[in-house]
């Protein structure tokens, strides 16, 4: 096919060529056409040409290794390439393609051999030449050392939140062990007490039977003020000075804990004889202190489980990396592992469409998008503000939006804010990188959108992904 010199001079990439380079692109390359849906070239064939958009609409397709196949999204601009992209790099360049482009529209394309690409660029472009290489293999060393450093510090502030939420109810789990043990040592000798005492068996079952309803009452009794406590636990002393029963007053507040008032004491009276009355009520009150502390081991233990399971939601360790996952508990799971990072000042407002179904995406990745999102809200605010936190639909998309009340993004830096290393927060605070990969998640590996919006006190960040599986697109480390 002849090549028109004045169609290749319509190309961004050529466009600043003479009309002798032009003519020996021409005469050093093809022009050819596909069809809809017809591959272009194929990843892992040698890296023979170099493949420009001269008309038509083409897409960039990469088998990996751990996230299947991913895709770039459909281009036609007229003058994208692909292909052997790096031949000007010589013997260090890939031997064979790395990424597979295919036809989505009739296209034409203009192919030029990599040994002549290589040659024509060392030939008319030696200082470029060489910056590019510098650039790619420092660019890719770099880039490779900031990523390790970005996954460390999250893994780093991730830990930390996890951790200081595990160190409350851990604590509170060996504390009440601790005062169990006590507990129990004064039950049983409170226990051997009544039996030296010579407390008759059937009264003694009674006895027993009345402090299993007491320790099933702990905790599900209607819900009293502080003034109704303290008036209850006056007037249970005041009974119980009156029965001759020492140490009246420690032994007030854990019974009124377990509803006991002067009906109660007047049916144990009753049911053990006045003889043991003092001592079966140390006996009880113990025992319901020992269930209080066995309610608050059980709400300790319930809440580092909670917390484990969050952790577990949120690294995905145990899932594939492409799944049908319900939004709302990644989100659940990101704030989870934020939690201990929170200021007290922030409030945490969540307002979700229980209606959006679940979508496919890359989970795990989903969760790095909210982390990066909220760190930043976060940030924003210092110690006051709320953080809110949204879900919507709409036909084929679900929507995310992440709001603060911040200072918001000044009008001058609201273009660059998803540039690689574009950054506000000062040396040492932050890569620049986050909005990067996240814009890269959302858009390149889910065909999403992220965009911000914002004003003084009321940013947003907005992310809306499709409903339906797609080709995945490519990878955020690329």
């Amino acid at each position: 096919m002849t090549i028109d010199i004045d169609e290749l001079r319509k190309l961004f990439l050529f466009e600043r060529l003479t009309d002798e380079q032009l003519t020996k692109l021409a005469l050093s390359g093809a022009m050819r056409s596909y069809a809809q849906d017809e591959t272009i070239l194929r990843q892992g064939d040698p890296a023979e040409c170099f493949a420009v958009l001269v008309e038509g609409e083409i897409q960039m397709v990469q088998e990996t290794v751990t996230a299947g196949t991913v895709a770039m999204p459909r281009s036609s601009q007229p003058g994208v390439y692909g292909g052997a992209t790096s031949a000007y790099l010589g013997d260090r360049a890939p031997e064979r393609y790395q990424h597979s482009l295919r036809a989505t529209a009739p296209t034409r394309m203009f192919l030029l051999p990599a040994k002549k690409f290589a040659h024509i660029v060392a030939e008319w472009f030696p200082m470029a030449m060489h910056l590019l290489d510098g650039m790619m293999s420092g660019g890719r060393m770099q880039r490779e050392v900031i990523d390790r450093r970005q996954r460390l510090t999250a893994l780093g502030t991730i830990t930390a939140g996890l951790t200081h939420e595990l160190n409350n109810p851990s604590a509170a789990a060996v504390r009440a062990v601790s005062e169990l043990h006590k507990l129990i040592r004064t039950s049983r000798m409170q226990l051997a007490q009544l039996a030296e005492d010579g407390i008759p068996p059937e009264r003694l079952r009674a006895l027993i039977e009345m402090q299993e309803s007491c320790t099933a009452a702990v905790g599900k009794l209607p819900p009293r003020t502080p003034m109704e406590i303290s008036d209850a636990e006056d007037d249970l002393g005041e009974a119980l000075d009156e029965l001759g029963v020492q140490d009246a007053w420690e032994l007030a507040p854990a019974l009124v804990n377990a509803g006991f008032g002067r009906v109660h004491l007047e049916k144990v009276h009753k049911k053990v004889g006045e003889e043991h009355t003092g001592a079966a009520l140390h006996w009880l009150a113990e025992a319901i202190e020992i269930s209080q502390m066995l309610g608050e081991v059980t709400e300790a233990t319930e809440r580092i489980t909670s917390l484990l399971a969050s952790a577990k939601q949120y690294s995905q360790m145990d899932r594939a990396p492409f799944q049908v996952c319900d939004v709302h508990d990644l989100l659940d799971s990101t704030i989870a592992i934020f939690r201990g990072k929170i200021p007290p000042g922030i409030t945490v407002v969540t307002d979700y469409d229980r209606t959006l179904p679940p979508i496919p995406a890359y989970a795990g990745e989903l969760n790095q998008v909210w982390t990066n999102l909220i760190h930043n809200a976060l940030d924003a605010m210092g110690e006051e503000g709320t953080l809110t936190i949204r879900t919507a639909h709409d036909e084929d998309e679900a929507i995310v939006e992440i709001g603060d009340t911040g200072p918001g993004v000044p009008d001058a830096i609201k273009d660059r804010i998803f540039e690689p290393f574009f950054t506000t927060k000062s040396v040492g605070q932050g890569t620049g990188l986050g909005l990067d990969i996240s814009y890269r998640i959302v858009a390149g590996r889910h065909g999403g959108e992220l965009k911000a919006r914002s004003a003084p006190g009321d940013t947003w960040f907005e992310v809306r992904l499709p409903l339906r599986e797609s080709v995945a697109v490519a990878s955020p480390a690329a």
